[in-house]
């Protein structure tokens, strides 16, 4: 089934988006906007160093963790963080919040990875190869640490795109992101009529059970495919349906300068949003979608030049946004602390560019993208930003912080992992 063309409008010009996004000299701003336009203020420069939307506050409740990644955060107020690499030997830290602070508990498991999550007394997570539980108690406390269940085994994990996000239904199943271990495909792909061989077990997103142990891809479904690369994914409660985001493809200009300008290579393709269901394929490597245009394109190395549009049998994202961002957390707001606006909206953490040059490197700000009747509404706007800590420190190198996970806490704070420095922050909403 094809999905229904929803496109977000965007500023056709990169330069006023900086300008609106990115400069930390703007003055505060006190009237909704929407079109990728920033709410954040100067009002409060106490907001461990963030610019927010009137009326929110954070702080960092932890720093110097890591590499933290993905989180997730208990009605007791427990806080699990899976690091990137095992700190002291151990993968996952066990906060508790206590305010202004976070305090750890313990820490678990033997590895780092990317995917946590928590279903039906169980905490999931990932390495680069398998994903893993452990039983937890009443208290959502893991109860034996020294004895995992491995549900999932032998995944590609090269060192390109090997991040496993996870996720999990309402039906037992959970979902995991295998990436791609390329940029196009080029090198693997012969031109020969059978297409792209990393298909078969990467570029997509796997469905497994979610209690059987030592699977393998002949156990599981590829439950969608056409994937470049995916590290923010939820399973999204009011539509009880799968959504991810997309890292689009790179080069397009080094690789085909007689198509596309510099300027175009920085913009393009975009970062998308997909709503996902079983069967869909989303295009890669053949397709990359131009937020400028609102289509779906046919690929340079396919055929394409920058005006071929691509082959309508490929789902189109429900929401789109501009090239090289990196959308590494997305989390769907079902909290009552935020005002009204945001309640079962996105929040998209954008972790930052490294490959918009000569243009400005952007990113690194939490974005919230609203949602009406289950359905991008055409609007978004930056959240949070300043991560970076200046203009002058957009890149990945220089940058302060870049923003990875999201979680809701039980309370309907947001809390937001910084895999660059190792900073856990809180934000709140008082009117």
């Amino acid at each position: 089934m094809k999905m229904k063309k929803m496109h977000v409008l965007l500023l056709p010009v990169y330069a006023v988006v900086g300008l609106l996004v990115f400069n930390a000299r703007k003055s505060a701003v006190d009237v909704p906007v929407s079109n990728n336009q920033s709410v954040t203020s100067n009002a409060n420069i106490d907001n461990a160093g963030l610019k927010l939307a009137p009326g929110f506050s954070a702080v960092a409740l932890a720093e110097n963790l890591g590499s933290p990644r993905h989180l997730v955060v208990t009605p007791q107020g427990d806080i699990y963080v899976h690091l990137a690499n095992a700190k002291n030997g151990k993968g996952i830290l066990v906060l508790h919040d206590d305010g202004a602070k976070a305090s750890l508990k313990t820490s678990l498991a033997t590895f780092g990875g990317t995917g946590i999550g928590i279903k039906n007394g169980y905490l999931y997570y990932s390495n680069n190869t398998e994903v893993y539980r452990f039983k937890l108690n009443d208290k959502e406390e893991v109860i034996d640490p020294a004895h995992p269940e491995r549900i999932v085994k032998g995944l590609v994990g090269k060192r390109m795109h090997e991040a496993k996000a996870i996720t999990l239904d309402n039906e037992g199943y959970v979902y995991v992101n295998i990436g791609a271990y390329s940029n196009i495909c080029s090198d693997y792909d012969k031109h020969d009529g059978k297409g792209c061989p990393v298909l078969d077990s990467a570029a997509g997103i796997w469905r497994f059970k979610a209690d059987q142990l030592d699977q393998t891809y002949s156990d599981g479904i590829r439950y969608a495919t056409g994937l470049r690369n995916v590290v923010g994914i939820t399973w999204n409660q009011q539509n009880n349906q799968l959504f991810a985001m997309q890292h689009g493809r790179d080069a397009l200009h080094d690789l085909f300068p007689q198509y596309f300008t510099v300027h175009q290579s920085a913009e393009l393709p975009s970062e998308c949003m997909f709503a996902l269901k079983n069967g869909d394929n989303a295009g890669w490597p053949y397709v990359y979608y131009d937020w400028i245009q609102h289509k779906n394109m046919l690929g340079p190395e396919y055929g394409g030049d920058g005006k071929k549009e691509a082959d309508p049998k490929y789902i189109n994202p429900v929401a789109a946004y501009p090239g090289h961002y990196a959308p590494d957390g997305l989390l769907f707001y079902t909290g009552n602390q935020f005002p009204e606006k945001y309640k079962n909206g996105a929040f998209i953490a954008f972790h930052g560019s490294w490959n918009r040059a000569p243009e400005p490197q952007a990113g690194y700000c939490v974005v919230f993208q609203q949602f009406k009747d289950g359905k991008p509404d055409g609007q978004w706007e930056v959240f949070a930003d300043n991560f970076a800590g200046s203009a002058a420190k957009t890149s990945p190198g220089a940058a302060e912080h870049r923003p990875c996970g999201l979680a809701q806490g039980p309370d309907g704070s947001l809390y937001v992992t910084d895999d660059q420095h190792g900073t856990l922050y809180k934000i709140t909403y008082k009117k």
